[in-house]
């Protein structure tokens, strides 16, 4: 692997990150497990960044790719097209925006920027509202209302971005205050911050933050919020592209959890859809999404095979009830990982809901955090044949456990059993 390492760093950005010393190049994969160049087999509990859903090498799902392919392969927005049409309206219907219209991208950031864009169009106004902690993409807008630092590379910004807190349950300031008085706080906190500026466009929000390590607040915030939105008629934007589709277990959607007053205004999703293609997108109700009053295209987005991915990914994923095993295997995967962290002093907290899952690490006897023993836990995970990610808000210290949500009760069980052995290493 060093001979491609060594290529990989002649001409790729110092900023492309990789993870472990020994960086691995994966070759193949099946079911929940990946191989790598050297036949050394894992187990994937990161899933391609929360993107490889449903399972690696889906059957139905390459079938339809090579199937499509073979037809044709690119046609654009400028021409109809059968399975993005077919794709769109099942994402509508399972969106819970009424009279909702769908905009296809590339990928998660790009959806975001089209949300960012459609709300600022639509209020005339480039005022954001974002949480603490979050993260929403690499483009220049995505980065500007980015409320972590280790994510956000520059000050410069097309919009004015305001942050509220809320995304972090744990700490800060209000992180002693039970639940009820939790949200209280909160709202404040938003009503307080707009009652000091011009009228903000709208609040962009993950209902369980991804790259922030899992963090989320009690249920029912979001929902607080939307009322002190509508009085100001600032929109509400759900960034769904982790917790979208079921991961959760409880919920098809994040927003659900938040649902008393009514769905988000805008949706966006990516990742998981596709099981590994390119599909992003953007889910709003007619009113704002015919907002624009110039041409629009998209030249990927919606592209033929990607939508014929999609389609059979998602209905894959109907049939065979992939958010009730996320919820069933997940809820035994998580009670099993605090059991595992009742005996290491590194842990502070097991966090998260189905096959969303955060391990948030700290010197042991503090409460700071380690971003030294996640890396070391990684390390160790990787050496007994599991892959999981990291991610963590002021520091990297949280561990990411996000399996395709076919995953079965023993191999969640085998991945426990290797991360009990890779955080006793840490310890």
């Amino acid at each position: 692997m060093s001979g491609l390492y060594e290529r990989h760093l002649a001409v790729s950005p110092e900023w492309l990150a990789l993870y472990y010393r020994h960086p691995i190049e994966l070759t193949h994969g099946e079911g929940r497990y990946v191989w790598d160049a050297d036949g050394n087999r894992y187990l994937d509990f990161f899933g391609g960044i929360l993107t490889t859903m449903t399972a690696h090498a889906l059957p139905e799902v390459t079938k339809a790719i090579s199937e499509q392919a073979g037809r044709i392969i690119h046609s654009s927005t400028l021409y109809l097209n059968r399975p993005m049409v077919e794709l769109a309206e099942r994402i509508a219907n399972l969106s819970g925006i009424p009279d909702a219209r769908v905009f296809f991208t590339t990928s998660g950031t790009e959806a975001n920027d089209t949300a960012l864009l459609l709300a600022t169009a639509y209020r005339r106004s480039n005022q954001i509202l974002a949480m603490r902690n979050s993260y929403h993409g690499r483009s220049f807008s995505a980065v500007s209302i980015t409320g972590n630092h280790a994510w956000s590379p520059t000050t410069l910004s097309p919009l004015q971005t305001l942050y509220v807190h809320g995304g972090v349950r744990s700490r800060g300031p209000y992180a002693e205050l039970s639940d009820a008085q939790f949200i209280r706080a909160c709202v404040a906190d938003l009503e307080d911050l707009l009652g000091h500026t011009r009228e903000a466009a709208a609040l962009i929000a993950e209902p369980i933050q991804g790259v922030g390590g899992f963090t989320s607040p009690p249920d029912g915030l979001f929902a607080a919020f939307r009322q002190v939105l509508d009085r100001h008629g600032i929109l509400w934007i759900s960034d769904e592209v982790q917790t979208g589709w079921g991961r959760t277990g409880e919920h098809f959607w994040g927003w659900q959890a938040h649902a008393e007053h009514g769905p988000p205004d805008i949706l966006t999703f990516a990742k998981g859809i596709g099981n590994g293609m390119s599909i992003g997108g953007v889910v709003a109700r007619a009113e704002v999404m015919n907002c624009l009053d110039a041409n629009s295209i998209s030249t990927f987005g919606g592209s033929p095979v990607t939508m014929a991915a999609g389609l059979a990914n998602l209905s894959y994923h109907l049939e065979h009830d992939l958010q009730g095993n996320a919820r069933r295997v997940g809820g035994l995967l998580i009670e099993r990982l605090r059991g595992i962290a009742a005996g290491s002093a590194a842990v502070r907290e097991v966090r998260g809901r189905g096959l969303m899952i955060g391990i948030e690490l700290v010197k042991p006897g503090t409460d700071e955090a380690h971003p030294e023993a996640a890396a070391a836990v990684l390390e160790a995970a990787r050496a007994g044949g599991l892959l999981i990610g990291k991610g963590g808000g002021h520091n990297t210290s949280v561990l990411r456990i996000a399996p395709p949500l076919t995953l079965t009760v023993a191999e969640a069980e085998e991945g426990a059993s290797v991360l009990a052995d890779a955080l006793h290493a840490a310890d």
